[in-house]
């Protein structure tokens, strides 16, 4: 898997939910803060994004990622003091303002920093001829979440989790420069994160890195942190324990196994760096609840 896909499947838990609203009048409606991700997108009408920055203006075809879930409420006028919750929507056929809501799951213990280094707010207004394939993911979940047609539900599943990767990767277009986007456009820094998510087993050393991706130590060091945030081997160490803490949580294989699978020659390596990083033992993660 490419890295971004990687990040997204390690943070993931659970299923994704949606669903489509028509709203008119004077509404206004508080989502409360969720562990994972929220997303909103405005199929027809207009509406306004209330966090504790500064109100964002929403026009049709917009959409939004709120990356952490934070609270936040929608409005038909930027004053929100009237908010209700969501849960007490009800639909107005004769809304003038239609809206696409949706949550994903996710595990905070497992954030990846790509994902963590998202703003507070995404929000990708509707430009003609920009970001295509969001635009198209949008119309055709917007068709599907009220429809009843044979195999809906499948279609749904898989169009949220186009709609995600489709909102992160135009986010990544529209800021090249940044941090994760710049990373993955770096030739030699995004070879180097493949090789290292390809094969984390890998008894990787520095040079070894820097010769599988045509640089010296010091360049790949240097250009690595500064674009990433973390030290090369600094990375694998934290991919390791947090492909560690997926396994254990999504599936029944044993210590062993897992251990193997990230790099790691005894169970007993594997649990004493794995309670370093996360302050539990193996068994115990495996057994607590998400954060």
């Amino acid at each position: 898997m490419d890295v971004l896909s990687d990040a997204i499947a390690v943070m993931r838990t659970g299923e994704p939910s949606s669903n489509r609203l028509r709203v008119g009048g004077e509404w206004c409606y508080r989502f409360a803060p969720y562990a994972g991700a929220g997303f909103h997108v405005v199929l027809r009408g207009t509406g306004w994004l209330l966090t504790e920055g500064e109100p964002v203006p929403l026009s049709p075809g917009d959409a939004v990622l709120l990356p952490r879930g934070a609270t936040h409420v929608l409005s038909a006028t930027p004053d929100g003091r009237c908010a209700v919750p969501f849960e007490t929507a009800v639909d107005d056929p004769a809304g003038g303002t239609d809206l696409l809501c949706g949550k994903y799951r996710f595990d905070r213990s497992r954030a990846h920093f790509l994902v963590e280094g998202l703003p507070d707010v995404v929000h990708l207004p509707a430009r003609v001829g920009e970001h295509t394939e969001l635009r198209t993911a949008i119309t055709l979940l917007g068709g599907e979440v009220h429809g009843s047609r044979p195999g809906r539900d499948a279609a749904v599943a898989g169009l949220l989790d186009l709609l995600l990767v489709y909102l992160v990767r135009a986010w990544f277009t529209d800021h090249p420069q940044a941090g994760w986007p710049k990373a993955l456009q770096d030739p030699e820094i995004a070879s180097a994160l493949q090789a290292l998510h390809a094969d984390p087993a890998r008894a990787w050393r520095l040079e070894d890195l820097a010769a599988e991706v045509g640089l010296s130590r010091a360049t790949l060091a240097r250009r690595f942190t500064a674009l990433t945030g973390r030290a090369p081997m600094a990375y694998l160490a934290w991919w390791r324990m947090t492909t560690a803490a997926r396994l254990l949580r999504d599936g029944d294989r044993g210590l062993p196994a897992i251990a193997r699978q990230v790099g790691y020659g005894s169970p007993y390596a594997f649990s004493h760096a794995f309670k370093r990083h996360f302050g539990v033992a193996p068994g115990q993660y495996r057994l607590s609840p998400a954060a």
